[in-house]
């Protein structure tokens, strides 16, 4: 048995465009959702995020943030939510959590959104997160826009073309590359699983039509997971075309899990 794994910046609450944003959910039909950037989605009783989550057929579980914008993790029935959390103040954004039962046992979804303007904070919160749900206490997945670059690649090329002070939110104090945000994951035992079952290009910002200009073209989008669902890990791929060319500034990333 396998889950379909969705994760999704939907790019400010997705104003004016929720109708192509549940298309692409109803055609990926995926068993879990990770969601980032959910602007308003904590107004009116959550009333945007229960519509979306109903035209999708899921169930949401939403988390606020003080400073930036919620976050949420969808799950399809018959996946039971056996626990919930959300995490707030540690986080420019916001990180939510659900745990659900699976044949396997417990497996627990991360949908985190890290902070997007500096390099140390974004590490100091991956550094949090990745410890508080070490994978090896429980099957873990980290997703998300986790706003940073990967470790092992050559970020020059990148780079580049952004002007100085948005280069800045991705350099090191010595003017390299930082990854430091995404390294604090696989050195707590987390898996990049484009690294395991990424096919095509792994790039996720910015869409053709969605806007993204502060973005060159990288990828900001990921899934880490412990060891026992990467081994099990496939199909990953960032989705393209048709609504999500204009449905968000970043496209969504797929992969399935084992379960």
């Amino acid at each position: 048995m396998t889950l379909r794994f969705v994760t999704w910046n939907i790019k400010t609450g997705g104003a004016g465009r929720l109708d192509a944003i549940a298309a692409v959910i109803r055609r990926e039909q995926p068993d879990l959702l990770a969601l980032q950037e959910l602007r308003n989605f904590d107004r009116n009783d959550g009333r945007v995020l229960n519509e979306l989550a109903e035209a999708v057929g899921m169930v949401p579980h939403l988390a606020r943030s003080f400073l930036g914008q919620p976050v949420a993790v969808l799950v399809r029935p018959p996946l039971e939510i056996i626990d919930r959390a959300e995490v707030r103040w540690r986080l420019h954004h916001a990180a939510a959590v659900v745990t659900v039962a699976t044949d396997t046992g417990p497996l627990r979804i991360v949908s985190a959104h890290l902070n997007p303007f500096s390099p140390y904070r974004r590490m100091r919160e991956a550094v949090w997160l990745a410890h508080r749900y070490r994978p090896t206490r429980l099957p873990t997945v980290i997703a998300g826009d986790l706003n940073g670059l990967n470790p092992g690649t050559d970020h020059t090329e990148t780079l580049a073309p952004q002007p100085g002070f948005l280069r800045a939110r991705h350099l090191a104090r010595d003017g390299s590359a930082d990854t430091r945000a995404v390294a604090a994951f696989l050195d707590a035992g987390y898996t990049d699983l484009w690294r395991v079952a990424g096919a095509g290009s792994p790039l996720t910002v910015p869409t053709t039509k969605g806007g993204g200009r502060e973005f060159s073209r990288m990828r900001l989008d990921y899934v880490l997971a412990g060891p026992t669902l990467a081994e099990g890990a496939t199909n990953m791929t960032v989705i393209r075309g048709d609504e999500t060319e204009y449905a968000s500034d970043h496209y969504p990333v797929r992969v399935d899990l084992p379960a």
